[in-house]
């Protein structure tokens, strides 16, 4: 898509899957929070009640991380090995599973102990609802659809876009991600300001969350789960969710796991009566553990997936060289 190497980028993709297993997010100067922190003070320049503004604001960040990223990739070209560590940094920098995994098993401590308190503040780190307004079974559902949902754009959509579009794609796709979440929800304010980073969220998500269905449908036996329900749940459900892509991988994971998500969901701006994915009981903390297990292994999976991608997708253009 962008630019070139097999092998380096094959490499610098494992190396960051390793480097995120084993140290999950930075706490302190994360480069995705520093992002976020030039996007608000350019926001603050470039705010309008508008689409036109919003599109313009999206363009110029997604634009600059792009053209980072193409001078990363290329000012190392002759060197494989600068190469494999440009793409390594920067799919480290992108993925969130392990960071994923590990809030997702401890929002599951918390509601075993019936420590509700900590449970809500917990909450915020794994989605933007209002935790003050949910009881123990609402913190496990929105825990678990956090997980079912950031699965795809935590990690499957970043190994897709790396193994794709290199250094330029993962940024670009890690940016779109970051802006869609600070401007990219329906509130009055950023209803028309926002407008341009949700659309193009959707976009850049659209095809990883139905790698990610057809993975956890994949992945569903490591749970005990059904993949014939995932894939059930997937097509007959996902459809009616007011996301394009969420409602695919909180489908799926609903099937698979033999539970069902979905019903009044309170933000900050409003409260959203969301469809029911899934046909059996409410979730638990028991349920919130093994889609973690069944997020992991999905991660697991993509990342073989990227590898061959990678591999796969540079080596086919010299298939059938000139004669």
């Amino acid at each position: 898509m962008f630019a070139p190497s097999s092998r380096p980028r094959a490499a610098g993709i494992a190396a960051g899957c390793v480097a995120d297993a084993l140290f999950g997010d930075p706490r302190r100067g994360h480069p995705v929070a520093l992002f976020g922190s030039a996007a608000a003070a350019l926001e603050r320049r470039t705010y309008a009640d508008t689409r036109a503004a919003g599109a313009l604001h999206t363009a110029a960040l997604l634009g600059a991380l792009t053209l980072l990223g193409i001078a990363a990739e290329r000012a190392p070209r002759r060197a494989a090995p600068a190469t494999a560590v440009t793409t390594a940094a920067s799919v480290f920098v992108a993925l969130g599973g392990t960071s994923l995994a590990r809030t997702g098993n401890q929002m599951a401590r918390h509601l075993d102990r019936g420590d509700l308190q900590a449970a809500r503040r917990l909450l915020p780190a794994l989605c933007g609802r209002d935790p003050a307004a949910l009881d123990e079974a609402g913190l496990a559902r929105a825990a678990l659809e956090s997980v079912a949902e950031n699965t795809s754009d935590a990690h499957v959509a970043p190994l897709l876009w790396a193994a794709v579009g290199g250094v330029p794609g993962v940024l670009l796709y890690r940016g779109a991600n970051t802006l869609d979440a600070m401007i990219g929800h329906r509130s009055p304010y950023y209803l028309r300001f926002g407008w341009a980073a949700a659309r193009f969220d959707d976009a850049a998500n659209y095809l990883a969350a139905r790698v990610t269905a057809v993975l956890v449908a994949l992945c569903a036996p490591v749970v005990g789960g059904s993949p014939v329900a995932a894939l059930q749940a997937w097509k007959r459900d996902a459809r009616r969710h007011p996301s394009p892509n969420a409602g695919v991988a909180e489908a799926a994971f609903a099937g698979a796991l033999g539970v069902r998500l979905g019903g009044p969901t309170q933000y900050a701006h409003e409260l959203q009566i969301r469809p029911m994915l899934g046909d059996g009981p409410p979730p638990q903390a028991s349920d919130l553990r093994r889609a973690v297990r069944l997020s992991r292994a999905v991660q697991v999976a993509a990342a073989s997936a990227a590898l061959g991608l990678s591999v796969v997708g540079r080596s086919g253009r010299r298939a059938c060289p000139p004669s």
